[in-house]
């Protein structure tokens, strides 16, 4: 899926419904850590990501940006530092620039007003006033991987952000899962639409017939009653 088809998709999808396809597909489900948050709620992100990991200078930055492709997202790697922000205006201007979508940051940003201002989405664990006061050695790899919370983000990963938090999935998966995703969606709208019409969850679950099968089988879980019915509420 190319960057385009991905946001088109992503546009009527949400992170919890890719996040049940991936359980549905047996996929690991890498969710960022729920400190990881829009800066501005409503704020959307998806893409190829492109990761940067941080050392106390920009240039990381700017030499993903080089390398970027029109629709990636900027996946910085500060190690969750609460200590100092990363990620200011004229680098999201500079990603905007490039044709990145949007950045996810595993650690702080600045510059806020200015960059609600730009427009980028960008999602981050917080804000503070400080950039770096350090300088380390930046990894040879630096540009190959980013870590985020307990997972490894690479270049054949995809992002998804919403409101609910941030989302990793396999590029070469994506259509997969997308796919899971768009039926899971559908599933609940119909659910929703006829708890609305006066059809509760409950009936329309079976969950007076889930019940008296438990009875007879102790060890029977509700997801297993709902895979037999094809509902998509848990998953």
């Amino acid at each position: 899926m190319d960057h385009h088809e991905l946001r088109d998709r992503f546009a009527t999808l949400t992170t919890a419904h890719l996040a049940d396809a991936c359980i549905r597909a047996d996929v690991p489900v890498r969710c960022a850590p729920p400190s990881l948050r829009p800066m501005n709620p409503g704020d959307r992100v998806v893409g190829p990501v492109r990761p940067a990991r941080h050392a106390g200078s920009v240039d990381v930055f700017l030499e993903a940006c080089t390398g970027a492709a029109e629709g990636d997202v900027l996946v910085v790697d500060n190690a969750g530092r609460v200590d100092e922000s990363c990620v200011g205006d004229l680098i999201v201007l500079e990603a905007q620039a490039a044709g990145l979508t949007g950045i996810v940051i595993w650690g702080l940003h600045r510059d806020s007003a200015d960059i609600e201002a730009i427009g980028l989405p960008l999602f981050s664990l917080g804000r503070t006033p400080t950039g770096p006061l350090r300088l380390d050695p930046q990894p040879s790899d630096a540009l190959t991987w980013a870590a985020v919370g307990e997972w490894t983000i690479e270049l054949d990963d995809v992002v998804v952000g919403d409101d609910d938090g941030v989302l990793f999935i396999p590029a070469e998966q994506a259509g997969e899962l997308f796919a899971l995703a768009e039926k899971i969606r559908d599933t609940e709208r119909r659910q929703t639409e006829l708890i609305r019409a006066g059809t509760s969850l409950r009936d329309q679950l079976q969950f007076d017939a889930y019940l008296a099968r438990r009875q007879e089988n102790p060890a029977l879980t509700f997801r297993e009653h709902l895979r037999a019915l094809g509902g998509a509420i848990e998953e």
